[in-house]
């Protein structure tokens, strides 16, 4: 048989997602599986042709396709593909079945092609490479008649593929393919299933009725959410997407299922993401919360308060899904990334990082968590306390900031910001909840760190706060300023900082977090550049309807969530000069800031006006 290869990867923006809340899996306009990690979000991957290997599962006509229409069926996470050729129409349909039961816990991946019209011809090509495509497996069939099954194997490696049309061996490069003509009613199901590489054969399942159940589920999921107002559809498929981004057994959320999509084609900023970092706490509970989906923010709650339990001197800035410390970061030397994007990382060394910042979000998540009903624990009181004891000690230290730069510690002003945080949630705890602490003198501290930072992290000359103490640089991060409370949204200082944000790092509608020309690569330590921060877009949405210029929010809003990819997902970043999406994909963080700025903007409004108000009086105290 010939060889046809499938093409290199597609454009980030072209990916879907599927996922099955213990991992997922990315596929392409092309019909293409290009990315899959078995059994968990942070395990090597089978398939990697995302970052230039060769790992793939691609069904597509062999024809040239002239038009691909592609949608998730209602609000689930099974997605369908029409591919239009001169001969006629393929569907495409693609889900990963939630686990049933803990029976039931393999992993797969179930696609089926059904003829629409006319008669296509279709090639299927299935190519496992094992441990991120460095390990080439022993491709058998099952010995029992009765289980025709595909068996790929290498060390602890092992998946199984069954379906109504069994492959041809390609002996040379170690594939199987198949070329087959689908007529108009016509439906062929495959089922991939990774198997524990020491026990039995995962049982079979009925691929059709896999599917059927996936978009039951995802319905009932989807009917929980309580929100009809503007941009509802793109509100629903974020909350869909970060649910999808849970790893169900721990409750823990990934930032996003990739590594290494980098954040400039052929640059080296790419890093490792499938992991849970305690930044996301805030925006996760505040998401999820006030959209209808209080278990999944309750698990989150629960996971948060396991990972970050111990001596409070180790806290972490991130942890593995279930809670696991020791991300070593390593690079896969054999991949050549994503386009040429090298090096492809696994792991992230930010782990051991000192980011002061990490302390108020924590401190201000379970806050927001006792303001929503969750019942506060003893043990989880006792923890916070034990934080801000260490707080106390640490928090005029300089740290590697929210960028978790790779330069020289600094003075943030986004930490010192989240610092003040972590003492105003403390003594909020005392004053409204009646926890018991030493709130005279977490009032003290309070009142010294918002004196320090107005003093050390506003430049007059520039008229704007700037990213470290006696720095010139700007940073997006100080648009969260109002929306944790600092200062109001309408104070002269934000305001400030709003208008030299928008004339320096704002690009049409998107924002970069940080200036990284090269001659101030030093702030970071990174040499290139990087895209627009879609987060931070979004911040800048949310700066500006806290300054009263709601009109103007609403309508960047619109814009922003328009830049949404077909199937309604963002990545970590924009190229706004080739209008491309580049960073992890998708992105959790996006996904928040997005959903944060649909609270403040149409609902969930009465937190930000509380924050407002305490803004208000600290900028009395300090005018």
């Amino acid at each position: 048989m010939a060889n046809h290869p499938a093409p290199h990867a597609g454009l980030i923006e072209d990916y879907a997602l599927l996922s099955d809340l213990r991992t997922a899996a990315l596929v392409g306009k092309d019909g293409s599986v290009d990315w899959l990690c078995l059994p968990r979000f942070d395990a090597p991957s089978c398939f990697a042709r995302l970052l230039g290997g060769d790992g793939h599962w691609q069904i597509a006509p062999t024809r040239p396709v002239v038009e691909v229409r592609r949608s998730y069926r209602n609000t689930s996470l099974v997605l369908d593909t029409e591919m239009r050729t001169e001969q006629g129409v393929v569907r495409i349909t693609d889900c990963m079945p939630k686990h049933r039961d803990r029976q039931h816990e393999a992993p797969c991946l179930v696609r089926t092609v059904e003829g629409v019209s006319g008669e296509v011809e279709v090639r299927f090509r299935w190519v496992v490479r094992f441990a991120y495509g460095h390990s080439v497996p022993w491709v058998r069939r099952n010995t029992d008649p009765d289980d025709p099954a595909i068996i790929a194997v290498a060390g602890p490696h092992t998946v199984v593929l069954r379906g109504d049309l069994q492959p041809t061996r390609v002996q040379h490069e170690r594939a199987h393919e198949a070329v087959f003509t689908v007529r108009p009613g016509q439906r062929l199901c495959w089922v991939m299933q990774w198997a524990h590489a020491h026990g039995p054969l995962p049982r079979g399942l009925d691929g059709v009725t896999a599917v059927d159940e996936t978009e039951r589920f995802w319905r009932g999921w989807s009917r929980r959410i309580g929100y009809e107002g503007p941009h509802a559809e793109i509100v629903h498929r974020s909350l869909a997407t970060l649910k999808a981004l849970i790893y169900e057994p721990s409750g823990g959320m990934v930032a996003a299922p990739t590594t290494s999509l980098p954040e400039s084609l052929g640059g080296s900023r790419n890093w490792d993401y499938r992991y849970c970092w305690l930044r996301d706490a805030t925006l996760t509970l505040l998401a999820l919360e006030s959209f209808g989906c209080s278990s999944e923010a309750l698990a989150w709650r629960d996971w948060l308060l396991r990972a970050v339990a111990g001596d409070p001197a180790d806290v972490q800035i991130m942890y593995g899904v279930e809670g696991e410390r020791h991300l070593v970061e390593w690079e896969l030397h054999w991949l050549p990334g994503y386009r040429e994007s090298r090096p492809v990382r696994v792991g992230n060394a930010a782990f051991c990082q000192l980011q002061l910042d990490v302390y108020g979000e924590v401190m201000d998540a379970l806050h927001l968590a006792r303001e929503r009903g969750v019942p506060e624990r003893p043990e989880s009181w006792a923890m916070q306390r034990g934080m801000l004891r260490h707080l106390e000690r640490v928090w005029q230290q300089p740290d590697r900031g929210l960028w978790e730069v790779r330069g020289p510690d600094r003075h943030f002003t986004h930490s010192r910001v989240m610092v003040w945080v972590a003492f105003d949630r403390a003594v909020r705890a005392v004053e409204q909840y009646g926890l018991p602490g030493p709130v005279d003198r977490w009032r003290e501290l309070r009142e010294l760190v918002h004196t320090e930072v107005l003093t050390k992290g506003w430049n007059d000359e520039l008229g704007a706060f700037t990213q470290y103490y006696g720095g010139r640089e700007l940073d997006a991060a100080t648009l969260l300023i109002p929306a944790v409370g600092f200062l109001s949204g309408d104070d002269e200082r934000v305001v400030g900082t709003l208008t030299a944000v928008e004339a320096e790092l704002k690009d049409g509608d998107v924002v970069r977090r940080y200036t990284t020309h090269t001659e101030q690569s030093h702030v970071d330590g990174i040499s290139g550049l990087e895209g627009s921060f879609l987060a931070c877009s979004f911040w800048y949405v949310n700066a500006l309807a806290l300054a009263g210029r709601r009109a103007e929010a609403e309508a960047m809003f619109g814009r922003l969530v328009s830049m949404a990819n077909d199937v309604g997902l963002f990545s970590e970043e924009y190229d706004a000069e080739s209008g491309r999406f580049v960073g992890n994909f998708p992105q959790a963080f996006s996904h928040l800031a997005l959903l944060n700025c649909a609270a403040v903007l149409y609902g969930g409004v009465q937190r930000h006006a509380r924050n407002r108000a305490n803004g208000r009086r600290g900028r009395e105290r300090h005018a």
